[in-house]
């Protein structure tokens, strides 16, 4: 039988190679983390996710779900989920309005999934499919992202990598509210992708729980 200074010392080493592997195959290891976190993260917050299909299903007549699309990885367009706080039909014509405080489109009553970022849960599953990633730069709309890049040619930088659930300019900007506001929020964005590792991951994801009772708007 293996000394117990043996297993120590082969458990020690395990784990200084399983660090090490870790942030060599940074990318790759952080879909693996993405994946089984989500899931993980789903099923945990699955009670959650009911009481609040049931507030938005009570409050207006529409889906319970909105999906939306959204720029990503490689400037490739996808559907993003998230639970449906406006009323239907009160998309501009002919254009698209960012969220301002206390925009009349919301519905009253689900102001709060709002103000605590609830109503972005259901992006797991775009993180399990591959799509998003628990931390990154936040989609954009496809038309919004060809307004940017108009006036900062630089924006499609943030396309380099999987867009987030959550970001560094998430917890640092907050959320846009305009084209000034999301052009300052790439600056954040690409100190993100030049200074990934996992320190980074998880203070991000540290920062982000305070942000769940603050006042940020999603538009």
């Amino acid at each position: 039988m293996p000394e117990p200074l043996t297993i120590i010392g082969l458990s020690a080493g395990l784990g200084s190679l399983g660090i090490h592997l870790a942030r060599r195959f940074f990318g790759t290891a952080k879909e693996i983390f993405d994946v089984v976190a989500g899931f993980v993260a789903l099923v945990i917050s699955l009670p959650l996710l009911a009481v609040c299909a049931l507030v938005v299903r009570l409050s207006s007549r529409g889906p319970v779900f909105f999906q939306q699309a959204r720029v990503g990885q490689g400037g490739k367009t996808f559907m993003m989920i998230k639970f449906r706080t406006m009323y239907v039909d009160r998309e501009p014509a002919g254009g698209v309005a960012w969220t301002e405080d206390d925009d009349p489109r919301i519905v009253p009553v689900c102001r709060w999934l709002r103000r605590t970022h609830v109503d972005e849960l259901p992006q797991l599953i775009n993180v399990i499919k591959g799509e998003m990633s628990l931390v990154g730069p936040r989609p954009e709309r496809p038309e919004i992202v060809a307004d940017l890049e108009k006036v900062c040619p630089e924006f499609n930088k943030r396309h380099i990598v999987r867009p987030g659930i959550t970001g560094l300019a998430q917890v640092r900007n907050g959320y846009a509210a305009s084209v000034e506001g999301a052009i300052e929020k790439l600056k954040t964005d690409l100190e993100y992708i030049e200074k990934q590792q996992w320190s980074t991951e998880l203070r991000i994801l540290a920062g982000t729980v305070p942000k769940i009772f603050g006042d940020d708007k999603a538009h």
